[in-house]
């Protein structure tokens, strides 16, 4: 099933969407993260090492991990929302594993259930090195869909 996730792709103009909204986030920005993957109901977010992301034992710090693993989901189930509307996290619980260390972390936010108002997604954080993934964190996460504010 994974390999079918990996192939599958969103459609251009969702594809679109989510990738404007994610350039606005200034937080992926500052960090120097970037979408990898968009399909249907599953969102890749890849985080490159660098000094400034670790914490004092020279993993990447947790907030960095969480904070990818927010947004993976985030965009996961903006994939599948109305053109009209925008996500909000409503809440999150991520379970820190391994320590984070490699060339990359790649956060991975999959759709469990999308409702008309709440989503539910599955968050999943690896670290690579050298190719080898290995599952560095874990999570869930509820999500709400609002209408897009007039601007």
């Amino acid at each position: 099933m994974e390999d079918q996730g990996q192939q599958e792709q969103a459609s251009p103009e969702v594809h679109k969407r989510i990738q404007d909204s994610f350039d606005r986030q200034g937080l992926m920005r500052h960090l120097g993260a970037r979408i990898s993957h968009i399909a249907p109901g599953r969102v890749h977010i890849v985080l490159p090492a660098r000094r400034e992301l670790t914490q004092q034992h020279g993993y990447f710090h947790a907030g960095a991990t969480s904070a990818i693993a927010d947004s993976a989901g985030g965009y996961a189930a903006y994939t599948l929302f109305p053109e009209d509307s925008e996500v909000l996290t409503v809440e999150y619980k991520i379970n820190l594993l391994a320590p984070a260390i490699g060339d990359h972390i790649e956060a991975v936010g999959t759709v469990l259930k999308s409702g008309r108002t709440l989503t539910v997604c599955q968050l999943e954080v690896h670290a690579v090195q050298d190719g080898r993934r290995k599952l560095v964190a874990n999570g869930q996460q509820t999500l709400i869909r609002v209408n897009r504010p007039e601007r």
